[in-house]
């Protein structure tokens, strides 16, 4: 008999994540608002597990805290974890049909993290600069996917490869629909 263990709400597990790495650093609400480019209400609100925050502020937030976008939603790891197909973490970005779903972040020594993409044509995610000296690597399974550093894309069909610095502004734009694909971050 198979036996699960709910998840923690992706609303709660931000919410300890976001206050148990801003009392690590050290920094108020009001710091870490003003580092991320954010209001201070709404990092209040989403430190009580209030709110549904866009992938594009959990990044500011990352950058500001120093920490892998990881750190933020990733809830405790159990012994044995199954992801099935549409579950996970998913974040959602504010301009355009982009879906990021972390489904495994790295140990502090290894700091890798990888998520499925699931990405629609018709507008095109910007990237901010993540944590220094990261590095993207992006593979295709479905769909057609131009993505790259900013005045450097490169088009990717299913089964292609490209990697690139994380740590510049960056793009990613479906050139069809229903594009899926597996970015994993490598964080020093």
């Amino acid at each position: 008999m198979e036996r699960t263990v709910p998840e923690p709400t992706i609303a709660a597990t931000i919410a300890t994540a976001l206050r148990h790495e801003r009392e690590r650093a050290g920094l108020s609400l009001t710091e870490l608002a003003r580092r991320a480019g954010i209001a201070k209400s709404t990092l209040s609100q989403l430190e009580n597990g209030v709110g549904n925050p866009s992938v594009e502020t959990l990044w500011s937030l990352g950058v500001a805290l120093d920490v892998p976008f990881s750190r933020l939603v990733e809830p405790p790891a159990p012994a044995l974890r199954v992801i099935r197909a549409g579950e996970g973490p998913r974040i959602s970005s504010d301009q355009l049909d982009y879906t990021g779903t972390l489904v495994a972040a790295g140990s502090r020594a290894a700091r890798r993290d990888i998520y499925v993409m699931t990405i629609e044509p018709g507008a095109v995610r910007h990237a901010q600069a993540h944590t220094p000296r990261s590095t993207e690597h992006i593979v295709v399974g479905r769909g057609r996917l131009r993505t790259g550093p900013a005045g450097e894309t490169v088009d990717l069909d299913p089964g292609d490869y490209a990697t690139f610095a994380g740590d510049v502004p960056h793009s990613y734009e479906a050139l069809e629909p229903h594009t899926f694909a597996v970015l994993v971050m490598e964080h020093p």
